[in-house]
């Protein structure tokens, strides 16, 4: 979940809200990748997960990291809620969950060694006080009753609602994790490109890094449950969006959108404040019920635009949100798998004609059984491992074409960072396949033996 956004001025006239979206345009040479991955901290001993307060907690594994490795601490009221250093963030999910928003970078080299650093600086200050940490999609033992809640107003206002829009809103809040990349667009004519090939193959991300096969100790019949559960969170603000494949889509549709997706906040002084329900075009009005009079900054509408959750989406960038949290060099795989689909020209309009006759019963169908049945899943006689075969190898020729060399020069381009894709795609196993044969095998149905194989 986002930190809370600043900058910008009061609203003053409906065009500024597609024009703060454009102003994310730029050219090729200034795109970057940015990594959000987040895991899953539990304590070594009881396997519980790690409360916020006390010796052995994500309060201890913070402040460790601000002390040890000088990332500065983001604060709400007294409570240490993230760090930032060198622009990256790191945040809290509302069950612990600890994620990473790397800083924007040139290559998935870059991004890659940033995801080692981190996890290696929390793996030193997690293995003093007793802590480990795991990357899946869902966890895979605990019940919602054993979840801690972080100490952030948002949280709790989200928490509330979503019991009253849908049945799995607290499962995704409390007991899941993911794995995404933010990518650049140069224009608004790439942007809808880009976000229609986003979403339109976020199943087969989905089937590629399926790794929640788990609930409360037991498989759940799905290879991504954390995928299962954002079809039934709130309608309003999830989905595969159909509006976006509609001629005339552009900025400025992506604001009538967003602005009919009810409100969750109003971020002041270091507080949330309920808005629960209301509109944002009420409060362009200066009439919010929350805060009757006042008109909304554009800090404001990019706080409302992190409260949407479409399988992608866009602010000044766009965000690949399909995949389940995983093993190490999966992090490194996902960005992997959208950079050389989307950042170079020739593999993304590949990527475009691969998709684009799909209607959006297809898109749908693809999403609702590639988080079933992974590489498995099959629409209209076509099986989702034929199809992602297909994906990877388009982005393999777009990371070739980047031809972006490792700081060593001893590694010529990005390409074996889709290494692990390419067994998948080969093999037909992912994540999840290997942690159900593992449970039905060599571990006999003990669940907790996933934490001492699969930790970081």
């Amino acid at each position: 979940m986002s930190i809370p956004q600043s900058g910008g001025g009061p609203i003053e006239d409906l065009s500024q809200l597609a024009e703060y979206l454009s102003a994310g345009s730029k050219p090729k040479d200034q795109w970057r990748i940015g990594t959000e991955h987040e895991k899953f901290g539990y304590c070594k001993d009881t396997l519980n997960p790690l409360p916020y307060e006390g010796k052995r907690s994500i309060r201890a594994i913070l402040e460790g990291l601000r002390d040890r490795y000088g990332w500065a601490p983001v604060l709400e009221g007294d409570n240490i809620i993230g760090l930032t250093k060198d622009g990256a963030n790191v945040s809290l999910e509302p069950g612990g969950q600890l994620e990473l928003s790397g800083a924007p970078l040139q290559s998935i080299h870059e991004t890659c060694d940033e995801v080692n650093q981190h996890l290696r600086e929390v793996q030193s200050v997690a293995d003093e006080i007793g802590a480990g940490f795991i990357g899946l999609g869902a966890a895979p033992i605990w019940t919602h009753d054993q979840m801690p809640m972080m100490p952030k107003g948002r949280y709790k206002l989200m928490t509330d609602y979503m019991q009253t829009v849908g049945n799995l809103g607290l499962q995704m809040m409390y007991r899941t994790c993911t794995v995404q990349v933010n990518l650049d667009f140069a224009s608004e004519a790439d942007m809808v490109k880009k976000l229609r090939v986003a979403l339109a193959l976020q199943p087969v991300a989905t089937a590629l890094f399926a790794n929640s096969p788990f609930l409360e100790g037991k498989p759940n019949g799905f290879k991504s449950w954390r995928s299962r559960i954002w079809r039934d969170l709130d309608a309003d603000r999830t989905g595969m969006l159909p509006f976006v494949f509609e001629d005339g889509f552009g900025f400025e549709r992506w604001v009538d959108y967003a602005l009919d997706v009810p409100m969750y906040f109003v971020y002041r002084d270091g507080k949330y404040i309920n808005a629960l329900g209301q509109s944002f075009r009420d409060f362009l009005k200066g009439k919010l019920p929350a805060l009757p009079g006042e008109v909304p900054t554009l800090s404001d509408w990019a706080d409302h635009l992190t409260t949407i959750f479409p399988e992608a989406r866009i602010k000044k960038f766009i965000e690949m949100r399909g995949a389940d949290g995983g093993p190490w060099r999966r992090l490194c795989a996902l960005p992997a798998l959208w950079v050389g689909l989307c950042y170079d020209q020739s593999s993304l309009d590949s990527a475009w004609d691969l998709v684009k006759d799909w209607d959006t019963e297809t898109r749908e169908a693809w999403r609702i059984a590639a988080s079933r049945d992974g590489l498995q899943a099959e629409v209209g006689g076509r099986v989702m491992q034929d199809l992602a075969r297909e994906v990877v190898a388009i982005a393999e020729a777009g990371l070739k074409s980047r031809a972006i060399p490792g700081a060593d020069g001893l590694i010529a381009d990005e390409t074996h960072f889709l290494n692990a894709l390419q067994e998948s795609v080969e093999t037909g196993r992912t994540p999840a396949d290997e942690l159900l044969s593992l449970y039905q095998g060599e571990w006999q149905g003990d669940l907790s033996r996933i934490y001492k194989e699969f930790s970081y």
